[in-house]
């Protein structure tokens, strides 16, 4: 596979977005494929908050407002070419988030499904280890628990793409 040309990149579309509000995974997919008869592979990733065994309560996301979507779009631009992509949606809430709730969307589009798969799979990864975020607990218990550190299979995860 060839990577595209950072000229071509403004035929796609690349939409970053970071909200307190809940997102529909259905209607970020129709978004970023209504009308395109290019596309022949999307892959969406959703993460969602867990309960860490009934532990938690919420997950309090923070993040530099324009910092983190800079960090963002910039990941975002650099898998829109490395995979030749037709479109790229990825989405971060913030604020407190109970387990079950949703905390990040990523839709890769592309004409074949490996460059779909791919594209998501890099967004996801740098990410973990890249946009800046911070996580802290509140527990089930009334008590407030840690802020979540970063974790080394973040990294080791990030580091597959510099190999390839």
């Amino acid at each position: 596979m060839s990577a595209r040309a950072p000229s071509d990149i403004q035929t796609t579309t690349v939409t970053v977005r970071i909200q307190a509000d809940d997102f529909s995974i259905a209607d970020e997919v129709a978004t970023l494929t209504t009308g395109r008869g290019d596309i022949g592979a999307v892959v969406s990733f959703s993460g969602l908050c867990r309960d860490e065994g009934g532990r938690l309560a919420t997950l309090e996301l923070e993040h530099y407002p324009g910092m983190a979507e800079r960090a963002i779009r910039a990941i975002a631009e650099q898998a829109v070419t490395r995979f030749s992509l037709s479109g790229i949606t990825a989405i971060h809430r913030h604020g407190a988030i109970a387990p079950g709730g949703n905390i990040v969307l990523v839709v890769a589009s592309a004409s074949h499904r490996q460059a779909a798969f791919d594209g998501a799979a890099f967004l996801m990864d740098y990410l973990k280890t890249d946009a800046p975020f911070w996580k802290k607990e509140h527990l089930a218990d009334g008590g407030t628990g840690e802020w979540v550190s970063a974790k080394d299979a973040d990294d080791a995860a990030k580091a597959r793409w510099r190999q390839s």
